[in-house]
């Protein structure tokens, strides 16, 4: 896995092979990276990676000079990989270890843009869970964007929140959207 764009560009990310997690591909990255671009001013993007795994998105999001990155994951392994390579760096990701699903209820931070790469083996209603807890707790600002990375087996276009979906081999990233009148 590697760094794409910003101030640490072409960064390959090594996690211990006692890790377990499957990193959004360099493909499907560069293709999501692509499509922010042209939403988001990094530097103002306040931004949360749950399921964060070893931080690929947080470390592109961070690279990019977003204002502020949160990565949430449930495995000790991944949320000290990611501090250990944030020393390094010297970027500034806020890492917490706890429960995605817990988050969301928790937190009192309005973000922007909500990244969610749950692991892959997750059954449907789960993510809708995600999507649910995302727009219910209201921790998405107005004009946010969530977006859920998923296998291309599962459709979300039934959903009152769902804008489109892009896919990348068997990934999917498909966008979320509170719409007016909602």
């Amino acid at each position: 896995m590697r760094i794409i764009s910003g101030l640490h560009k072409g960064r390959i990310i090594r996690a211990s092979k006692n890790i377990s997690v499957r990193p959004t591909t360099n493909r499907a990255k560069e293709a999501l990276f692509n499509i922010l671009g042209n939403i988001f001013k990094f530097e103002k993007t306040i931004a949360l990676d749950l399921f964060c795994g070893i931080g690929s998105i947080s470390f592109e999001l961070s690279s990019r000079g977003a204002q502020n990155v949160t990565a949430i994951d449930s495995n000790p392994l991944c949320i000290n990989f990611i501090n250990s390579l944030k020393k390094e760096l010297k970027m500034d990701i806020n890492t917490i270890k706890t429960d995605a699903f817990h988050f969301i209820k928790i937190t009192k931070t309005k973000f922007n843009l909500i990244f969610a790469d749950p692991p892959f083996n997750l059954e449907y209603p789960f993510y809708l869970e995600i999507i649910n807890s995302v727009f219910t707790s209201r921790i998405l600002q107005k004009d946010g964007l969530l977006i859920i990375e998923h296998s291309k087996k599962y459709n979300f276009e039934k959903n009152k929140y769902f804008n489109y979906s892009r896919s990348y081999g068997n990934n999917s990233f498909s966008f979320f959207e509170k719409k007016a009148g909602l």
